[in-house]
């Protein structure tokens, strides 16, 4: 098992030091990702949520050390070299997973270095533990046989007990150097230190940082801001590690059907004219009263003033976009190119974008759930037809086209609070983005609705918060909520699942008055 540990980390600082975006055993917990079907991975979220990858990771390693004790185990009776080969075909795993989610033949250096580690300290450890079992097998047999025992006894202990210091020793010094070197490799690693000191460095010309407009936050206790703090916004990707992109070295290629293909570099982006909006973002596995969105001030280069500088063909419908990682989505044309804020984002409120956040450039579209539009650390739009391609979560059941769902929230009382009899204060968020909210009623146990208060908002492309007040007994009690859109639609009670684009749904929660 420590053979297995100490592969794990020089492995993980020879990928740190040499700047490679995803470990070996990363990558193998990203290949599970991209190649498990939907059947497996929708049940993994709904049931771990943003705890998905951490657990599949621990897996992977899980996997890796028993493995390893295993190999350690036939190692300890044989020296034939079997052990070694099957630390060889999980090097194989490895090899094919950074190969398959990475690109360069640097990131195949940690592979190597971990496979490397392993056949090595592998005989050292056990070689020791083998020979001292052969020793307590021969005094045995000798002791069977009724050898004479004079003058043997004491000095095969001996060698047994000197036997297995040594591999005390031996586990002692590799611990310690794979601590050593794991801890040091990735403290030492350039890679995410130099891409956020860049972040910090950035002065991006244009961005700016207002307040939320005066009436955006409801005054009822226990609701959040309107404005969604970047440290809380919610952050789903496929990315076991997130991409580190410097400014100096990113660029966006605009290509496929198009007049003229296009290449920006960093700098030549934020050379041009900044546009800045609010803008509330959504994740299409938000279950119904879920956390999966956020609102923010974003700041980037309108998409649409790109697509005509290259001269979109009139086939085209579709852009697939590609993420540094090589994730990929689709976006409809038309969501681009009609107007709304759609825009290449360089800053989230007021600062460079974070490095998990997508620094240096994602993609934000209102009224578009995630899956279709927001891809972090963008690199390449190719401008196509939706018959022509498929992208990440398509191929795995999830619609081509996702636009946003009319819901609402009820985020005060919590779930399960106990509040006085009498006035009640309720609240919560509802959004439509680029249709807007025009109403938000709540209903009692199974009572009549009623209105409630809205907050104001910039535009149409924003979450609203709402308020009301109720009055109860003591007692146990429910509340719904439900709106209705810029266009006089009603939300969808019907109660459905996220897949395969977006739940429905009235969200409730259940309170004690006393």
């Amino acid at each position: 098992m420590l053979t297995g540990v100490a592969g794990m980390l020089t492995a993980l600082a020879a990928a740190s030091l040499l700047s490679v975006r995803v470990s070996p055993v990363g990558a193998v917990a990203e290949a599970v990702i991209h190649l498990a079907p939907q059947q497996v991975i929708h049940p993994a979220i709904e049931a771990l949520g943003t705890w998905d990858k951490p657990v599949l990771v621990i897996g992977v390693v899980a996997f890796v050390l028993a493995f390893s004790a295993f190999a350690g185990r036939v190692a300890r009776e044989s020296s034939d070299g079997s052990a070694q080969v099957g630390f060889g075909l999980l090097a194989a795993i490895g090899l094919a997973a950074v190969l398959y989610r990475t690109d360069g033949v640097g990131a195949v250096v940690p592979v190597a270095v971990g496979a490397a580690t392993w056949v090595f300290l592998l005989p050292v450890l056990t070689a020791p533990l083998r020979a001292s079992a052969a020793l307590a097998e021969g005094l045995a047999d000798a002791e069977q046989s009724g050898a004479p025992q004079a003058g043997t006894q004491q000095p095969g202990a001996s060698a047994l007990a000197s036997g297995r210091r040594t591999f005390l020793v031996r586990a002692g010094l590799v611990g310690v150097a794979s601590v050593v070197v794991g801890v040091g490799g990735t403290v030492l690693g350039a890679g995410r230190r130099t891409v956020e000191a860049a972040r910090s460095a950035l002065k991006i010309a244009g961005v700016t940082q207002p307040d939320p407009p005066s009436g955006s936050t409801l005054d009822v206790d226990g609701l959040g801001p309107w404005q969604t703090p970047n440290d809380e916004f919610y952050r789903i990707d496929t990315a076991i590690s997130v991409p580190t992109v410097s400014p100096d070295e990113w660029s966006l290629r605009i290509h496929g059907l198009v007049d003229t293909e296009l290449t920006l570099t960093y700098d030549d982006l934020v050379a041009r004219a900044l546009t800045e909006s609010w803008v509330t973002l959504t994740c299409v596995s938000n279950e119904v009263g879920g956390s999966l969105i956020g609102n923010a001030w974003w700041s980037g280069v309108r998409v649409a003033d790109l697509l005509a500088e290259a001269g979109v063909q009139d086939t085209a419908d579709a852009v697939k976009q590609t993420s540094a990682d090589g994730w990929t989505c689709g976006t409809p044309l038309e969501a681009l190119t009609d107007g709304r804020d759609a825009l290449l984002a360089v800053a989230m409120n007021g600062k460079p974008l974070p490095i998990e956040h997508g620094f240096p450039v994602r993609m934000v579209v209102p009224g578009l759930y995630g899956y279709v539009s927001a891809t972090k650390w963008v690199t390449d739009l190719e401008v196509t037809r939706f018959a022509d391609f498929t992208a990440y979560w398509t191929d795995r059941g999830w619609s081509a086209k996702g636009p946003i769902k009319l819901a609402s929230r009820i985020d005060v009382p919590r779930d399960g609070a106990s509040v006085s009899a009498g006035t009640v204060a309720l609240g919560g968020v509802a959004w439509r983005q680029h249709t807007g909210v025009r109403a938000v009623e709540v209903s009692v146990d199974g009572g009549a609705w009623q209105p409630c208060d809205l907050g104001t908002v910039p535009d149409a492309d924003t979450w609203v918060q709402w308020s009301a007040t109720v009055e109860v007994d003591a007692g146990d009690h429910t509340v719904q909520v439900r709106a209705t859109d810029a266009d006089g639609t009603v939300q969808d009670a019907t109660v459905h699942d996220v897949v395969p684009n977006g739940a429905t749904g009235y969200d409730s929660v259940s309170f004690t008055a006393s």
